[in-house]
């Protein structure tokens, strides 16, 4: 069973993520502020990570600079999503993929799957 780590200020849409992915068979854990990422990561050794690029306290591309320069971490695939196009940011910054919001469920689950196939 994949752990997947949501983080996103949205509630609502982190409740919603973690029931989509525990019913495909994933184990998700889902948190609403930036610092909580790094010592969640330590603590669950997520099999990916699912990022907005900001919540609300702030940008998250720094913690993604983080997770990269962890030693134990740094090799979780790292999916980054925004309302708005961030993608050449968050792939610079050390992210696996990007997805724009809205996405369909289907669309991420694809795109989860695959990465944690590789």
């Amino acid at each position: 069973m994949s752990t997947i780590l949501v983080v996103d200020d949205d509630k609502t849409f982190s409740t919603l993520l973690k029931t989509v992915f525990e019913l495909e068979g994933h184990r998700a854990v889902a948190v609403n502020d930036q610092t909580d990422v790094i010592p969640t990561a330590r603590q669950i050794n997520p099999t990916l990570i699912l990022m907005d690029v900001h919540v609300s306290d702030g940008d998250t591309l720094d913690v993604l600079k983080e997770l990269r320069a962890d030693k134990a971490l740094k090799s979780i695939p790292i999916v980054m999503t925004s309302g708005m196009d961030r993608s050449a940011e968050c792939l610079v910054a050390g992210a696996d993929k990007f997805v724009l919001k809205p996405f369909r469920p289907s669309e991420l689950l694809e795109i989860i799957g695959n990465l944690i196939q590789e």
